[in-house]
């Protein structure tokens, strides 16, 4: 790996990113510490993000993260429909963890008195409310960064079961440094830094998105099963659609 992070620091003096490929090589066994610490390395701080929902596995990627780094910025998507139960999660990691730069973002007023007027969207076209309450305001909001960091893990199944650790996303680099671990895994990073779970998950939430989209999952279905119940949809469009 030495070498290799050697490799990653001439191509950041040189101006140029790392190819996806090799750094998803370099990286395919890596742990989730050594991918983040490799990303602050590629790109360096000001042009890395780490973008997160404070969900209900949240807490053990920004562990690891500012056991790296706690000054790399975070990226939160305040859509205006999260639970206030989230909003809350997310001012208690901050204090936690000493995260100390956590931006929330929020779509534009002007939007969403064009294209959701009543509110009812959510209902009527969901794929067009997560793209004005999310998938636009991220792409906002990345605008000053290289390259980020998600939370998706391979065990989640869907479109996330093959997923990279590093990937191609536009012009940017995206790390997916959880890729390869295990609910197992999560769960041991949750008890050994002894982090506070998400104040829904006793309720039955597994997998919180926004309130009018997410409802509790029962122990024998998929965690994500309460995310959007009784469509086919299963992304926001954050993770399929790529930032330019």
């Amino acid at each position: 790996m030495n070498a290799f992070v050697d490799h990653v620091s001439l191509a950041r003096t040189a101006g140029d990113l790392p190819a996806a490929d090799e750094l998803d090589r370099a990286l395919r066994n890596a742990s989730p510490t050594e991918v983040i610490a490799t990303a602050l390395q590629a790109v360096g701080r000001e042009h890395l993000a780490l973008v997160s929902s404070f969900g209900t596995e949240s807490a053990a990627l920004l562990k690891v993260m500012a056991d790296v780094d706690p000054a790399i910025p975070v990226v939160f998507l305040d859509t205006g429909w999260l639970f206030e139960e989230t909003l809350a999660y997310r001012d208690t990691l901050i204090a936690a963890l000493g995260l100390r730069d956590v931006r929330s973002i929020k779509p534009l007023e002007e939007t969403l008195n064009r294209e959701d007027p009543e509110r009812e969207l959510w209902f009527s076209d969901p794929d067009a409310c997560c793209r004005i309450r999310k998938v636009e305001p991220l792409a906002r909001a990345l605008k000053p960064f290289s390259a980020w960091i998600n939370g998706r893990k391979r065990f989640q199944g869907g479109l996330r079961a093959q997923i990279p650790v590093v990937e191609q996303d536009g012009a940017r680099l995206k790390f997916n440094p959880f890729a390869n671990v295990s609910r197992e895994q999560i769960d041991a990073i949750y008890a050994r830094a002894d982090l506070p779970p998400h104040p829904l998950l006793k309720s039955g939430y597994l997998s919180v998105g926004c309130m009018p989209c997410t409802s509790r999952t029962s122990p024998d279905e998929d965690v994500r099963a309460g995310r959007w119940r009784g469509r086919a949809k299963t992304e926001c469009g954050i993770h399929t659609v790529k930032t330019s």
